[in-house]
């Protein structure tokens, strides 16, 4: 906008000067035109500057002499500019009076660079100024997206830091504020799910004592469908308590996987005979790969038990290099599931479980540095991807 006003205030400067110089022309050319009339009327000697029909007379003004109008026109005469006053003379003639217009044409070029110099210093200094201005708050407003980022990727402890923030004798901004606003939020967001952790962690803590002595005294109770019941029960809750563990575990990010060398066909095959399912292997080109063995069974495991819950048969696990996929026949994912990933507790559709186990496969499948996605398969069923580091995975 300053660039555009110091350029439309050139503009006006040029043409308030231009129609000014030239009417103050015009006016002396029409004056010394009377003149001329006057004395050629009364047959006296003209004015130098005055002639009829006088040669480079231009041919627009002449054309409107003749038509009995008076009229002033600038145009070059023996190359130098010339204001042409020009009217009517007896006989079919013309009279016209020649001004010259050469320090009035110098004036307006002079005033014309005179003003492009001025305009551009002025848009030269203007940008320079903006892009500095505009350079600095931009470089804040990145380093903010950027921690904006690492905290949706789960890196709580970012923090923008804005020296601003800190001292409250310089000026606040807008980029300050914003700064300022998304530190308090990622340190209230990292406050509420340490204490949704820790909750989780001592609840699932006290409960293994109480579960011990539970499932002991299950196993003292004579044989039968209520005992069977009761154990079956248990069971499950114990399940649950280690399941709600490990995800503690894995919410602290300080778990480590233990690699070590695995053939990947021959590890999806064990996995797949001891979760005791009709899962097909298909092994189209085995890979392998340095990886925590114990992790990377209980993601494989975790898959296709919940193929097998929530999807319908044939379930297929197919080994393509370091690339696995668990894909079922059944309804497919939620929606919620496939665009934000699995959330603990929640389920929809009438499906039972607590939501668990897809929330320890990406988990772990983080610890191994590996990539889980889920997605629908176009003609029905579910498929759930996961992608080992390239870097780990060697063809076999």
């Amino acid at each position: 906008m300053c660039c555009a006003l110091a350029a439309l205030l050139g503009v006006l400067v040029h043409v308030q000067v231009t129609d000014q110089t030239v009417g103050q022309a015009r006016d002396l050319a029409l004056s010394r035109l009377t003149d001329a009339t006057a004395a050629y009327e009364a047959g006296d000697t003209l004015l130098p500057g005055a002639g009829v029909d006088p040669e480079g007379l231009p041919q627009p003004l002449r054309k409107l002499a003749l038509a009995g109008r008076r009229g002033t026109m600038v145009a070059d005469h023996r190359r130098q500019p010339t204001m042409w006053a020009a009217g009517p003379a007896d006989g079919g003639h013309t009279l016209a009076v020649a001004v010259d217009y050469g320090q009035q044409a110098r004036t307006i070029e002079g005033l014309d660079s005179a003003i492009l110099w001025s305009s551009g210093l002025a848009i030269g200094a203007t940008l320079l100024v903006g892009a500095f201005a505009v350079t600095r708050v931009t470089r804040r407003l990145h380093a903010t997206a950027l921690v904006a980022r690492r905290i949706t990727a789960g890196d709580l402890d970012a923090r923008v830091d804005d020296p601003r923030t800190k001292d409250a004798s310089r000026p606040q901004d807008e980029v300050a504020a914003v700064a300022a606003a998304l530190d308090s939020m990622a340190a209230s967001l990292q406050g509420k799910l340490l204490a949704e952790q820790r909750f989780t962690a001592d609840v699932a803590h006290e409960l293994r004592t109480p579960l011990t002595g539970l499932h002991a005294a299950a196993e003292l109770l004579p044989q039968g469908r209520p005992t069977e019941l009761v154990r079956d029960r248990v069971a499950a809750l114990r399940t649950l308590t280690e399941d709600l563990l490990e995800i503690s575990r894995l919410d602290t990010g300080r778990e480590r996987g233990e690699l070590d060398s695995e053939d990947l066909g021959a590890l999806a095959e064990r996995v797949v005979r001891a979760s005791g399912t009709d899962t097909e292997v298909r092994l189209v080109r085995d890979a392998r790969v340095e990886t925590d063995r114990r992790r990377l069974e209980r993601v494989l495991g975790n898959l296709v038990s919940n193929a097998h819950r929530h999807g319908r048969a044939p379930v297929v696990l197919t080994v393509d290099g370091p690339r696995v996929t668990v894909r079922d026949h059944g309804d497919g994912f939620p929606e919620y599931l496939v665009a934000h990933g699995p959330q603990r507790f929640r389920t929809e559709g009438g499906a039972k479980g607590h939501g668990l186990g897809l929330t320890i496969a990406v988990g772990q499948a983080e610890v191994l540095g590996a990539r889980l996605t889920f997605a629908n398969a176009p003609e029905g069923g579910a498929v759930a991807t996961l992608v080992l580091p390239e870097e780990r995975a060697q063809s076999a």
